[in-house]
This record gives C-alpha cells, structure tokens and sequence, in this order.
C-alpha cells in the first residue's frame, strides 16, 4: 500500500482516508448491527442506528477540520453505474463518505443521509467495501498531484468517450512483431491522426455503444468511416479464408 500511488497520495496528504467501522456505534451489548427484516425474508438487514450514528460522528470530525459536509455516496446494486464522468465530477469534491453495506440489504431508514447511490456493475459481491474502493481509487487519481503526468487522464481509455488506441515502447521489434512504422517517423500529425483513428478502431470492435453515444467531430467521422470499410473488408477476408477447402500436401 504504502509503495502504491495511493499510498504515496496519502503520504503526501494530497487524499486524506478514514475508515469508520459503524459497528463501534451500535447500541446492542452483542455489537449486532443487523436484523431480520419486518414481514419475513431471506437474509439480514443493515440497521440504521448503527450506521446514521456513525455517520454523525463523521460529519462532526469533518466540520472540526474545517470540511463540508459533502456527498454521502451508498454502495447499493440499485444504484446508478459508476462512470468515468462521475469520477471526474466527485474528483472536485472536497469531502465524500461512503458507506458500505454487508448481508441482504440496508434498512430503507439509511437512506435518510445518503445524497447519491451508485453500482459499479451488474453482479453481487459480498459487501460493499471492494466498490467503494474501486470507486475511491478512480476518483483520487484524478485530483492533481496524484499521478506523476496528470496528462494522462486526459488521454486515458473513457476520459475522451472513447477506448484508448494501441501503444508500443521499445523494442521497435519483439518475436516478429512490429512497432507501426508510423510511431516512429516523429511526425507529430500523422501520429495523432493514427492514434484517432486505432482508438475510434478499438472502440468500434469492442464498445461500440460508446461511439453511439459521442459527437463525432468531421475528422473522426472520415475516420470511423474508413475504419468500417476495412474492419468489413477484414471480416470478408477471414470469412473467405475459412471457407477455402484444405488440401493435403
């Protein structure tokens, strides 16, 4: 941890991190903080008590040190899907808490305090805690002095709309395989028109609803559609390949 960039963020107080464990504040000699749920059902639910108590701790230590209130983030499947664009939108944020659930479900009581919920897929996990994380690590990368070039979550997979395009460092050959001649030419306009048009590639066979999704300016449209034609004329050739009968030498 301490080697990551993470840590090294924390070290340098660029992201402060404080874990609360709601299980301090429960009120139950047991320290239970769930429950069956009223009117029957599988599996336990996450009492409110415990988690808006520990809460309100947090919103008292945060206004100590001077911080707002923030965004109060819950890590429920039911949530929106977390985005890029939400993580460069809660990067401004001066204070986020996340709360983080276990079991079948939380009490619907919770979401009292709770101002935005998110998922990070559509697949159950056995708490919330590995989300939240995913969700801490992708928004405090961008805030700055995070990352050693902050550049590059400009040209990063997502931060443009579109995944990123093929990349290559030496060797120039390795087993038979070649670095595109282009890259290394140093002309800085060629190289930028390809890195457009591999991306717009990589995105139209991999994600394509994310290019349905985008504004396409002129040049990337001249450029998808050249990637079309020779993605089809591709698919032709191997089509064509496979059907050739096979002869025995």
């Amino acid at each position: 941890m301490h080697d990551s960039i993470m840590g090294k963020a924390i070290e340098n107080k660029i992201v402060d991190l404080n874990v609360t464990n709601f299980r301090e504040f429960t009120q139950d000699k047991h320290r239970h903080v769930d429950d069956y749920p009223f009117g029957g059902g599988a599996g336990m639910l996450l009492q409110a008590q415990p988690i808006i108590d520990a809460y309100d701790h947090t919103r008292a230590e945060a206004e100590k040190a001077g911080l707002p209130a923030g965004q109060v983030i819950l890590m429920d499947p039911a949530g929106k899907q977390f985005k890029q664009h939400d993580a460069e939108s809660l990067a401004q944020a001066e204070h986020l808490t996340f709360i983080c659930g276990h079991y079948e479900g939380y009490d619907e009581r919770i979401r009292s305090i709770v101002t935005d919920e998110y998922s990070i897929g559509d697949f159950v996990l056995t708490g919330g805690e590995l989300p939240a994380m995913v969700m801490i690590d992708a928004i405090s990368r961008l805030i700055p002095g995070v990352l050693g070039n902050q550049q590059s979550t400009v040209e990063e997979s997502f931060s443009t709309g579109l995944l990123e395009e093929p990349q290559y460092t030496r060797p120039a050959e390795f087993r038979g395989m070649k670095v595109p001649e282009v890259l290394m030419n140093g002309d800085h306009k060629k190289i930028a028109l390809w890195n457009q048009k591999e991306a717009l590639r990589r995105t139209y066979q991999r994600r394509p609803d994310l290019i349905d999704h985008r504004k396409l300016t002129s040049t990337q449209k001249h450029l998808l559609a050249d990637v079309r034609i020779e993605e089809e004329e591709r698919a032709a050739s191997e089509d064509t390949d496979k059907k050739k009968p096979f002869t025995e030498n």
